[in-house]
């Protein structure tokens, strides 16, 4: 088995006809976080969509290769991405709570999700899930509650719950903390790295916060304007960045 889990080679992403994403690169290991950064509308949700599938109308991968697990992932039928999507890449997006339907419960919709993969019934996925949810402090009540009931906190850690129970090698978080206050961010941040360490997930998120960047980070992916402008480990990203467009971004975080 490879130690190689997910590689982009020189992504183009267009919508309409313009191109927004060029000649993205990097790879990722099994068990390592990546993180995208950048200004806003730099195309750093863009790479995660491409690699999910969720481009939506008007989107499409127009040049470059997505692999897998060793497979071409760059243009699945429907079918295909179903299989995938979920069970072996799960996604957190930015706003989680809005991501569930209102009118039905979370462990209901959780629940539906894992059913499209799984012949599960519904005492053993609550087993399942009660006990994911005490790993990542989320109170098991949470599973009856419905999403506009949840805080912030508790939604995106629900989030957490749906995007990783199927027990998934990839794990994308799109800004999962950026509509947080400062001391619930620190709390994600936290299970996210503990997932990391417990389940070995490989983990690629994007944010526009340095500082979670060096928090989280084994490798960073600065992207500017749908480009990619400097790709290294950590260290080398805060310690001896190489372009003054890094060096810009490091000194506005004040790191």
């Amino acid at each position: 088995m490879s130690d190689e889990l997910l590689r982009v080679e020189d992504l183009v992403v267009a919508y309409g006809g313009e191109k927004i994403l060029r000649g993205v690169n990097f790879s990722v290991k099994r068990g390592e976080i990546l993180i995208i950064a950048g200004e806003s509308g730099s195309g750093k949700s863009t790479v995660l969509k491409a690699i999910d599938g969720l481009l939506g109308k008007g989107g499409a991968i127009v040049g470059g290769k997505i692999f897998f697990d060793g497979r071409d992932i760059t243009h699945l039928s429907d079918d295909e991405r179903r299989k995938i999507s979920g069970e072996a890449i799960g996604i957190i997006f930015q706003n989680a709570g809005a991501s569930f339907c209102p009118i039905r419960t979370i462990g209901d919709q959780i629940f539906e999700s894992v059913r499209a993969h799984r012949d599960q019934d519904k005492k053993f996925f609550r087993e399942r899930a009660v006990e994911l949810m005490q790993k990542i402090n989320l109170d098991p009540a949470t599973l009856d509650e419905y999403p506009f009931r949840l805080s912030g906190g508790m939604a995106q850690r629900a989030g957490i719950l749906a995007a990783t129970i199927l027990e998934p090698k990839l794990l994308l978080a799109d800004e999962p903390t950026s509509a947080l206050d400062v001391v619930t961010q620190v709390g994600v941040v936290k299970e996210l790295l503990k997932l990391r360490e417990r389940e070995k997930i490989s983990i690629v998120l994007v944010t526009h916060d340095l500082k979670i960047a060096k928090r989280m980070a084994d490798k960073i992916l600065i992207l500017r304007r749908g480009e990619p402008v400097e790709l290294g480990t950590r260290e080398q990203i805060f310690n001896e960045p190489r372009q003054p467009y890094t060096r810009e971004l490091i000194g506005a975080a004040n790191l």
